[in-house]
């Protein structure tokens, strides 16, 4: 059974946007500590290497949506990548990011709400831990897939509650269909070690209109 801390249960189960900004506001200066060094939280260093396996460009702009700390950032820049911009809800968190010294610029944004990221500007995105339960739903994949230039890599986790729970399946499926983009892989890997949880590990390739 899976167990969690205080307060990644916070987290987890926000019930809304006002709750989950109080939660990340709080664990914004323990976060990397707690969740990488305590937790085993594996998820962002996976998808940062899978992203790169796709993204042939050593300089090309990655969007790094729902950077929190900037762990995805951070393992990317180690990989030779340069050019990350990075984009959060939280402030605080964000304000962590910029220790990193990995990101070019900082979006503060809601990914559910529309981004104010003109089509196209990217030729990459990753999103990491931000596809959960409490956070950001499948609706947010298509804005992710319309910042991204066509044949760019979009590299992103889901919760595995969260990918049981709501419609990302089909939400894909239809991204698919309407020619926005083609699934290129999608596997079930560890998230948080401690907790015993796991993610679906997803990465797209965007489509020209």
């Amino acid at each position: 059974m899976t167990t969690r801390r205080p307060i990644l249960e916070r987290v987890v189960f926000a019930k809304n946007q006002e709750e989950l900004a109080a939660a990340y506001a709080d664990w914004a200066a323990d976060y990397d500590s707690d969740l990488v060094d305590e937790m085993g939280y594996k998820a962002p260093f996976t998808a940062a290497a899978l992203l790169h396996e796709h993204l042939d460009m050593p300089d090309a702009r990655i969007l790094d949506a729902g950077c929190g700390t900037g762990l995805v950032g951070k393992a990317l820049a180690a990989l030779g990548h340069s050019q990350i911009d990075g984009l959060d809800f939280s402030a605080e968190m964000l304000a962590q990011a910029q220790k990193k010294g990995v990101y070019q610029r900082f979006i503060q944004a809601d990914l559910t709400q529309p981004l104010g990221i003109a089509d196209n500007e990217y030729e990459a995105t990753a999103c990491v831990g931000t596809l959960n339960l409490s956070h950001v739903g499948p609706g947010a994949i298509s804005e992710l897939v319309r910042v991204t230039r066509g044949g760019g890599p979009v590299c992103f986790t889901v919760r595995e509650e969260a990918w049981v729970r709501d419609p990302y399946e089909e939400t894909l499926a239809e991204l698919e269909q309407a020619g926005q983009c083609r699934l290129r892989d999608v596997r079930e890997i560890p998230y948080i070690e401690e907790e015993g949880s796991s993610c679906r590990l997803c990465l797209l390739e965007t489509l020209d209109a």
